[in-house]
């Protein structure tokens, strides 16, 4: 089938095309082919490949920055997506949308389920929600797949940049009051080409299994690549951001168990795979 991957030179861009190229053929734009915002130039380029499947990777994602950028975040997050949800509908295409664990407050007790509540505490997360709303009832034939703490080649991520200061400092102080599910791009990959080959519709939750805090990732993260750096844990009124970060946001793969299918691999498991994969 053809494939339309927006966002394309994005870490989970990257990641999408190699996973889809290995059966599909597949047209990975980043921004400066495809500007999501411009409605026109995105239907000219659905009229023209002609795409069965569009995977909408492209996203503002710095959270912090959404706070003072609010317009420009709804303009790619929620505006963007509103575009690839309309065209993919006038071309007869399927949409695959990926969202964030942001679009929770993080007030629960255990992680949460496709159907549960939304209700994002930060414009990052309400933009992302926006996004999901656009493609949910502008196109029958979606997938929103939401997904967290990203890692994986081909972009900035927590585990090279614990690594980097991990061999510049002495300690490392890492919140440990903010859980959620670590996720490897390429595992998500993988998972969104079985989702999107079976045919499968509606909202997903694909992160890897179980979940932690951002110190025990650190922790575990320099215990593999055998790195004595002291990590300390703090809290996240220690650190000034301009976005309040929900404190328990890991996602549950609900309707993936419901269905059988297989589960992406324990957290500790896909950080072992992309440490390898950097040679460390």
């Amino acid at each position: 089938m053809k494939v339309l991957i927006t966002g394309g030179q994005g870490m989970l861009g990257r990641a999408l095309q190699e996973s889809f190229s290995s059966r599909h053929q597949v047209l990975a734009l980043g921004k400066e082919k495809l500007d999501v915002t411009d409605l026109a130039a995105a239907r000219r380029v659905v009229t023209e490949f002609e795409p069965s499947w569009i995977l909408h990777a492209a996203a503002f994602t710095h959270v912090d920055a959404a706070e003072s950028e609010t317009l420009e975040a709804y303009r790619v997050n929620a505006l963007g997506s509103r575009n690839m949800a309309a065209v993919a509908l006038d071309g007869g295409a399927s949409i695959a949308y990926f969202s964030t664990d942001y679009v929770f407050d993080g007030r629960g007790d255990r992680p949460y389920r496709e159907w549960d509540s939304t209700n994002p505490i930060n414009h990052y997360g309400k933009s992302k929600l926006a996004g999901e709303d656009f493609v949910r009832r502008l196109c029958p034939r979606h997938l929103v797949i939401r997904t967290s703490w990203l890692f994986g080649p081909g972009g900035a991520n927590f585990i090279e940049k614990i690594l980097s200061l991990a061999k510049q400092r002495g300690s490392l102080n890492v919140v440990n009051d903010q859980r959620g599910s670590p996720t490897y791009t390429a595992d998500l990959a993988e998972t969104t080409m079985q989702l999107v080959e079976s045919g499968a519709r509606g909202i997903y939750h694909c992160t890897n299994g179980e979940h932690c805090s951002w110190h025990e990732l650190a922790r575990e993260v320099l215990r593999q690549a055998d790195l004595r750096t002291p990590v300390h844990p703090t809290t996240s009124s220690e650190f000034r951001s301009a976005a309040a970060r929900p404190a328990f946001s890991a996602l549950d793969n609900f309707c993936l168990k419901l269905e059988g299918r297989r589960p992406l691999r324990p957290w500790p498991e896909a950080v072992a795979a992309y440490l390898a994969e950097l040679h460390v």
